[in-house]
C-alpha cells in the first residue's frame, strides 16, 4: 500500500462534512479522500466545490465498488451504519462506523462476527477515548489501587435541543428513521465511557419518556439504574429538555471517589487512607470519618477528539499501530441501550446478557407505528433493511 489510505466518505452531511473539512485542512495526513456518496445531489455538489474533481456517487455500493477507495468512513443514518459496514468488509475494504455501531445488537453482532474472519480493520469513532480527562480515569479505576467500583452516578443532561433541531430532518427522532432519541443519538459516547471505564452491568431498568420535552415520537428523557456482578450500583439520567444542563461523573469505589464534572476543571480524586469495607467493620465511632484527601490528578493534557480517531485509524492500516476503538467494541453501550429500551417499553428489569430477538421483536413494533414509517428507507421490519440510504 502506498503512504496514503485512500478513504470515501459515505454520508456528507453534518458529521461527514465534519470529516471532510478536517482531511482538508491537513488535520488528517495520511489519508487521501478519493470519492464521497450522498443521497443528496447538494452535499454531492458542495464536495465537489471543495475539491475541484471530487468523484462523487449517490450510493455507497457504488462507491465501494468505483476502485478509488481502500477505506470507507461511514456517517449516515444509525440503521446503514450494519449493513454498509457488512458490504465493505466484504469488498474487502477497510471500515470506521460513526457512532452508534447500529440501532439493534442482533445485527451489529452480525457485523461483529463477518469483522473477525476479514482481514481488513473495523474501527468506530468513540472519540471520547481520546480524551485525557475519562482515559485518566479509566487509568485509575483499573489500576485496582482503589479497590471495587461501589457505585456510579453519571447526570448528562447538557444535550439540550429545540424543536427546530427534531424538525431539521424527516428521518431524525423517529423509530424507523433513527431508531431512538437522546439515547441513541446524543448518548452512545457516554454509554461507550460507562462500559469503557466501569464495565458491563448485569442488570438494568429504566424509565424513558418519548416526547415529554419536544413533539417527537421517541425519548427525550431517561433515569436508568443498574446492577453490577460485583453488587456495584449504578444511576445514569439524561434529557434533551434541560437548560442549563449538567455532565458529572461519580465512581465510589472502596479507597476513593472520582469525580469529573464539565464545571470544574480536571479530575477531583478524594483518596481514603483506609478502605470503606474495613473501615465500617472495625470503627468504634458510630459517626466516624475515615482520613483521606483531596489529590490532584496529572493528566497529559491531549483531547484529539475524531481526527486522533481517524489518525490512529490510518496508523494501523500502514503500520499495525493501536486504534482507539475496536469496531467490535460498538456492541457494548449499544447492548446497555438496547436494555434501557427494552426495560421502559416492558416495565420491567432486564438481565443480560440481552434477549436480542425480542428486543427486535418490540422494536418493529414502534416502527410499524412511526410516523416516518412510510418515508424511511427499510420501513416495516428493520431486518429488512438493504444497505441504499
Amino acid at each position: 500500500m502506498s503512504s496514503k489510505v485512500r478513504l470515501g466518505i459515505i454520508g456528507i452531511g453534518n458529521m461527514g462534512s465534519g470529516h471532510f473539512n478536517h482531511w482538508a485542512e491537513g488535520a488528517m495526513p495520511e489519508f487521501e479522500v478519493t470519492a464521497v456518496a450522498d443521497i443528496n445531489p447538494d452535499r454531492l455538489e458542495w464536495a465537489q466545490d471543495q475539491v475541484d474533481g471530487m468523484a462523487v456517487f449517490d450510493s455507497g455500493s457504488a462507491l465501494m465498488d468505483s476502485g478509488l477507495v481502500d477505506a470507507i468512513l461511514i456517517a449516515t443514518p444509525h440503521y446503514f451504519h450494519p449493513p454498509l459496514a457488512i458490504e465493505a468488509l466484504k469488498k474487502g475494504l477497510h471500515v470506521m462506523s460513526e457512532k452508534p455501531a447500529g440501532v439493534y445488537t442482533k445485527q451489529v453482532r452480525e457485523l461483529n462476527e463477518i469483522a473477525a474472519k476479514s482481514d481488513k480493520t473495523f474501527a468506530i469513532m468513540f472519540n471520547q477515548r481520546t480524551n485525557c480527562i475519562y482515559r485518566k480515569v479509566k487509568e485509575l479505576v483499573s489500576s485496582g489501587a482503589y479497590g471495587e467500583i461501589k457505585r456510579v452516578n453519571w447526570i448528562i443532561t447538557d444535550w439540550y435541543r429545540t424543536q427546530s433541531y427534531y424538525d431539521s430532518g424527516g428521518w431524525r427522532a423517529t423509530w424507523s428513521g433513527e431508531g431512538g432519541g437522546v439515547m441513541l443519538n446524543q448518548n452512545p459516547h457516554q454509554l461507550d465511557l460507562w462500559q469503557w471505564i466501569c464495565g458491563m452491568p448485569s442488570k438494568v431498568k429504566a424509565v424513558c419518556h418519548e416526547g415529554k420535552w419536544h413533539d417527537i415520537e421517541v425519548e427525550d428523557d431517561v433515569s436508568i439504574y443498574v446492577e453490577y456482578p460485583n453488587g456495584a450500583t449504578g444511576v445514569f439520567v439524561s434529557s434533551t429538555g434541560d437548560y442549563p444542563g449538567t455532565n458529572r461523573l461519580e465512581i465510589s469505589l472502596d479507597k476513593a471517589k472520582i469525580i469529573v464534572d464539565d464545571d470544574e476543571d480536571g479530575i477531583k480524586l478524594f483518596e481514603l487512607d483506609q478502605s470503606t469495607g474495613e473501615y465500617t467493620k472495625a470503627a468504634k465511632q458510630g459517626f466516624g470519618k475515615i482520613k483521606g484527601e483531596w489529590k490532584t490528578v496529572e493528566t497529559d493534557g491531549k483531547n484529539p477528539q475524531h481526527v486522533g480517531v481517524m489518525n490512529a485509524f490510518a496508523a494501523h492500516i500502514l503500520r499495525g499501530e493501536p486504534l482507539v476503538a475496536d469496531g467490535s467494541e460498538g456492541i457494548n453501550g449499544l447492548t446497555i441501550s438496547n436494555a434501557v429500551f427494552l426495560s421502559s417499553w416492558l416495565d420491567k428489569e432486564i438481565a443480560l446478557p440481552l434477549d436480542e430477538d425480542l428486543f427486535l421483536a418490540e422494536l418493529n413494533k414502534k416502527i410499524a407505528g412511526s410516523k416516518n414509517s412510510k418515508d424511511a428507507a427499510g420501513a416495516g421490519k428493520v431486518e429488512d433493511l438493504t444497505g441504499s440510504y
